[in-house]
């Protein structure tokens, strides 16, 4: 069962066209459709039914479809358009495409044209709509951990502040401060029991009016505080309820946590907000972990100088990982600057024999002299680079890539190499378009990587033979490539080695081109990451025939 549920708008005023696309193409692919006759009802039903995207013919009765792209424009309607018009109007669909066109269909309209159109627009829209979700996701999750960076930072210095602040009044002050930033309150005070009776003496705040933060250091009655010390738990009260009590005219919500020492409740810590928002759980539990701090601060300095010694450590340990961060970057930009030099170099040398400053080459030197500065501009590239290539990120870099025409490209391009060795390149395509899922630039280089081999074990006067076709195995349709050479063959004994990196073949190239294709090892290990499979069937003095397959996929 299709679940396709897209909106589609289709503004056209033939009706057998409607039809057509609306209710013989779209409708029974599952899509939603609404269709208009004229453009003045077009942004109207726009508005309205908000689709997904819009088809709409350039040559509407009572406006064109140029002047409707430029009103959904002024409207603000960020949908994308097809525009329908008819053959030879190549002029008003350039011009259509200048005006935020995403696509275009030509009369007569063919059902196939219609929906590959509409998939390839809402393709993108989903790929837009998904980014635009994974953004506000990552928004939230920065915006929340920047509130959690924030707190614990403020934990973390008021715990070293207990080891650093000599000054009582200086250091509750401190723990004040963070309070209110943890919890986002508008006021905060510390209440200490005397240690010679029940009263409570203000001994911090923050924020208070001066005739409340006159009497630090005095005893203090907020009306509410001498309650949790009796109960030891934390409250956080809001709204009517604290109207009872006579921190009411501070604000609207409260939080209170009890200071302990050995279950004893030896103080409080209160923050107030003016509004009646009332405080989360996180902010309670910040507030405890604040009172903890005061608690040991007041009572025991010493274990907040181990702990305090203990982050040190910690900083000290994520500053190394720092530093030999950098030494490898460092380590990275000089091995890289190490090896352009001297390729800038030959490249510049190779620029020279193209231009004729050493003599004059035939064409089949020129021809090599173009394929080695190709590579030596790919390299460059490759170093350029190199300092933040990841190989698996790159191998995930996938795109739908139809082997037949890759193979065909990569094998242009060996023609003259083939030429000049003596030997001829033959190939067998696919009768149908034969589509992977893969890094296309990675499967380039596996091809010229077998390709270059073939050329180079095989005799002069020899044939290199390239195959592309689909197999079928376990229900599962693979794209298989097979490189054949008559060539020199490899030993029985080396067919289970030669994908391995260790590997060094005994056998002496046969054909005056060296090879510049990638290893065999690094084409199995590009395979495998690509979910693929390579072998090899040879036999000495017969030849080779390297065969990869890859999961085929349908466009």
């Amino acid at each position: 069962m299709n679940t396709i549920r897209e909106r589609v708008l289709l503004v056209e005023h033939d009706p057998e066209v409607c039809d057509l696309i609306s209710r013989q193409t779209l409708q029974p692919l599952g899509y939603r459709v609404a269709v208009v006759g004229a453009a003045s009802q077009a942004i109207q039903e726009a508005v309205k039914f908000a689709p997904d995207v819009i088809l709409a013919n350039l040559s509407l009765p009572d406006l064109s479809g140029k002047d409707l792209l430029v009103a959904f424009s002024s409207q603000g309607l960020e949908v994308p358009i097809i525009v329908i018009t008819e053959k030879g109007m190549e002029n008003d669909v350039i011009q259509a495409f200048r005006l935020g066109a995403s696509d275009y269909l030509t009369s007569p309209i063919r059902e196939a044209e219609v929906v590959s159109a509409v998939e390839r627009v809402l393709k993108q829209v989903r790929s837009r709509r998904e980014r635009e979700s994974l953004t506000r996701q990552l928004n939230q999750t920065n915006e929340e951990l920047h509130r959690r960076v924030r707190e614990l930072t403020t934990i973390f210095a008021l715990g070293k502040a207990v080891t650093s602040i000599t000054d009582r009044h200086a250091l509750l002050n401190k723990i004040v401060e963070g309070a209110i930033f943890v919890t986002e309150a508008d006021y905060g005070w510390i209440l200490l029991r005397e240690e010679r009776g029940k009263a409570f003496i203000l001994s911090a705040c923050g924020n208070l009016p001066k005739t409340i933060s006159d009497k630090i250091d005095q005893p203090w009655e907020d009306g509410i505080s001498s309650l949790v010390a009796l109960s030891g738990e934390s409250l956080s009260i809001y709204g009517e309820p604290l109207k009872r009590f006579k921190i009411a005219f501070l604000g609207q919500s409260a939080l209170v946590v009890p200071i302990k020492a050995k279950k004893e409740v030896i103080g409080v810590v209160v923050v107030v907000r003016k509004t009646d928002k009332p405080f989360s759980p996180s902010s309670q539990a910040l507030l405890e972990a604040v009172a903890d701090y005061a608690s040991i601060s007041l009572l025991n300095t010493q274990l907040f100088k181990v702990l305090e010694e203990r982050a040190h450590s910690l900083q000290q340990a994520a500053d190394m990982a720092h530093l030999n961060e950098r030494i490898k970057d460092e380590i990275l930009k000089s091995v890289n600057d190490e090896i352009k030099t001297p390729l800038e170099a030959c490249s510049g040398q190779v620029r020279q024999l193209l231009d004729g400053q050493m003599g004059i080459m035939n064409e089949d030197q020129v021809g090599i002299l173009h394929l080695l500065q190709s590579k030596m501009d790919n390299l460059t590239e490759v170093l350029g680079s190199m300092s933040s290539w990841q190989p698996k990120e790159n191998i995930k870099q996938k795109t739908l890539v139809d082997l037949n025409e890759l193979t065909r490209q990569v094998m242009a391009r060996f023609q003259r190499i083939a030429h000049i060795s003596g030997e001829t390149l033959f190939a067998e395509f696919s009768s149908s378009p034969v589509y992977i899922n893969a890094n296309s630039a990675l499967v380039t280089r596996i091809l010229e990587g077998l390709l270059s081999n073939a050329i180079k074990y095989s005799h002069r006067d020899g044939i290199v033979t390239v195959r592309v076709d689909l197999k079928l195995s376990n229900n599962s349709k693979w794209a298989h490539v097979s490189v054949n050479d008559n060539g020199i063959g490899i030993d029985k004994n080396d067919l289970t080695k030669i994908f391995e990196s260790s590997y060094s073949s005994k056998k002496t190239a046969t054909s005056q081109f060296g090879g510049v294709g990638i290893s065999l090892a690094l084409i199995h290990e590009i395979l495998v990451a690509h979910g693929g499979k390579v072998w090899v069937e040879s036999e000495p003095g017969k030849g080779s025939t390297f065969h990869f397959i890859l999961a085929s996929v349908s466009k």
